[in-house]
């Protein structure tokens, strides 16, 4: 048995009974016996059970994406569809996992701030590809609000949606449009308030020779 594999049976092992028990109620005695290991080599690997945890996260899919592959000039809505497709199927694959992880970062930090690195990567990522397709005419503000928001529309899916072929992230192509349409560079014209017409002082005052307003 070579390392790779050794370490692969033993995330293998330990993502399928972290699924079915929880990451408190397994013991690494476990992990070991589902990977077919000895327990010291568990602990070898790994030092601590948490940092199991850690390794399961690495293996989500990697969701940078190249603006370039997604990006049409001038279609937002269109090409925040194609990068949410994207994410989608590189995410397909690893459904349970992602909400493995989502469910214990509630209690164990390791997690929650590995997948607030992430949470960071893809928010970076939503703002390029709306930077790209709009070419900057949004103010910064409002790209960075709707980069968080959509950021974290696709995070919530893919954290609740489990791994089968019937419960996949439920699309939310209306929201997408919302978003594309407020982030929109066409603005409705302003409206100039009509001039107050303006009083010839002079003129109303009769008989004033020097046009000086009254007294």
């Amino acid at each position: 048995m070579t390392e790779d594999s050794a370490k692969e049976r033993i995330l293998c092992a330990a993502e399928a009974l972290f699924a079915e028990s929880g990451f408190d109620a397994t013991p690494t005695s476990r992990i070991a016996e589902r990977a077919g290991v000895p327990k010291g080599l568990v602990h070898y690997y790994f030092r601590h059970k948490s940092d199991l945890l850690a390794a399961l996260v690495e293996r989500l899919p990697d969701e940078r994406i190249e603006p370039a592959v997604v990006v049409v000039p001038g279609d937002l809505v269109g090409s925040l569809r194609r990068l949410v497709r994207e994410l989608d199927h590189r995410f397909s694959r690893s459904l349970g996992l992602s909400h493995l992880l989502w469910r214990e970062a509630d209690t164990h930090h390791v997690v929650r701030d590995a997948l607030h690195e992430r949470f960071q990567v893809l928010v970076r990522q939503v703002r390029a590809v709306i930077l790209a397709a709009t070419g900057g005419g949004v103010p910064a503000a409002d790209v960075d609000r709707a980069s968080g928001l959509l950021a974290r529309a696709v995070s919530h899916r893919h954290a609740t949606a489990r791994h089968s072929d019937d419960d996949l992230p439920a699309e939310f192509d209306g929201e997408l449009t919302f978003i594309a349409e407020a982030l929109s560079p066409a603005r409705a014209p302003a409206v100039t308030p009509p001039t107050p017409p303006r009083r010839d002082f002079g003129a109303s005052a009769a008989g004033r020779e020097d046009g000086a307003l009254p007294s």
